[in-house]
């Protein structure tokens, strides 16, 4: 039997928590998603799966035989990557996770045109606030913002993430004047639930110090995207990243507030286990992304 199907399949079900969703994930119907399961189960002569109408569970020995299996197919893409490197031609599936908002404006763009220029790679782009396990979870490679504490990982940072701080004109017109950064106390500011800037604010002064002021607000979200909509609809005012607002900006649904104070921005980083080998696919991927967000960094100034 051959097993190398039926254990992708069983270990992507385990990840995603159903028949349909790993179908969904792996390019395969729901029926054969059940069959390769069934056909691994057959195989061990021992259930790996609790089914029920919604959804699977593992079952005790299906979530001590998913450790094994990952290891399984670890080496196996270990065995096939070594045939890329003989190669040398990138090639083969890049798994990776990003933010939401900077995967949305700002990676997705830049997959587009990495794909375009190798024909031979597959890309699995997964969107999330959450901190994935780039190990557990399978992935190559992550991008994260911020500062970075796990010293297991490499990253490469690719260079700052730049905010605007906005708001409506309806709003801005119906509130007390802002001409400080320590205005926005008495003001609405929409919180973003995955950060820093959920409760703090920072901003470049005039003469180049750091300002951080307190900040508020009824509405908390876990996805930037609500919030572009609220602070048009003149619920408060947003910081977030310059290129999810720039298209509002031009629209003039939003405009700028406090252009004199800049706010400090984020760094965005890209991961990999210390371990990881680089393979064509994986050090053509690293050095595309370095050489576009570097030109994204430099068309801005």
């Amino acid at each position: 039997m051959d097993l190398i199907a039926p254990l992708r399949t069983f270990v992507k079900v385990a990840e995603v928590g159903s028949f349909a969703a790993a179908a969904d994930a792996l390019d395969l119907s729901p029926q054969l998603v059940g069959k390769h399961v069934q056909s691994l189960e057959h195989h061990l002569g021992v259930r790996l799966l609790n089914r029920t109408t919604r959804k699977q569970s593992l079952t005790d020995f299906g979530q001590a035989y998913l450790a094994r299996a990952r290891v399984i197919l670890e080496e196996v893409e270990g065995a096939e990557q070594l045939a890329q490197v003989a190669r040398g031609r990138p090639m083969g599936r890049l798994r990776i996770s990003a933010p939401v908002t900077f995967g949305v404006h700002a990676l997705g763009p830049a997959v587009v045109a990495y794909l375009q220029q190798y024909p031979d790679v597959q890309v699995d782009l997964n969107l999330s606030n959450s901190l994935v396990d780039i190990v557990e979870d399978g992935f190559d490679l992550v991008f994260r913002t911020g500062d970075l504490a796990d010293s297991g990982l490499v990253a490469r940072r690719l260079g700052p993430y730049p905010l605007a701080l906005c708001a409506s004109p309806g709003y801005l017109a119906s509130r007390p004047a802002i001409t400080h950064p320590t205005d926005l106390s008495r003001h609405e500011c929409l919180g973003f639930a995955h950060s820093i800037i959920r409760t703090r604010w920072s901003f470049r002064d005039t003469d180049g110090s750091v300002l951080t002021v307190p900040v508020s607000s009824r509405f908390l979200v876990n996805q930037a995207e609500p919030l572009l909509t609220a602070a048009i609809g003149g619920l408060g005012l947003i910081l977030q990243p310059h290129e999810m607002l720039a298209s509002a900006l031009a629209r003039g649904d939003l405009v700028e507030v406090l252009p004199a104070y800049v706010p400090v921005s984020t760094w965005i980083n890209l991961v990999y286990p210390r371990d990881r080998q680089l393979t064509p696919k994986l050090r053509s991927f690293l050095d595309f992304c370095v050489a576009w967000f570097n030109e994204q960094t430099m068309a801005r100034r």
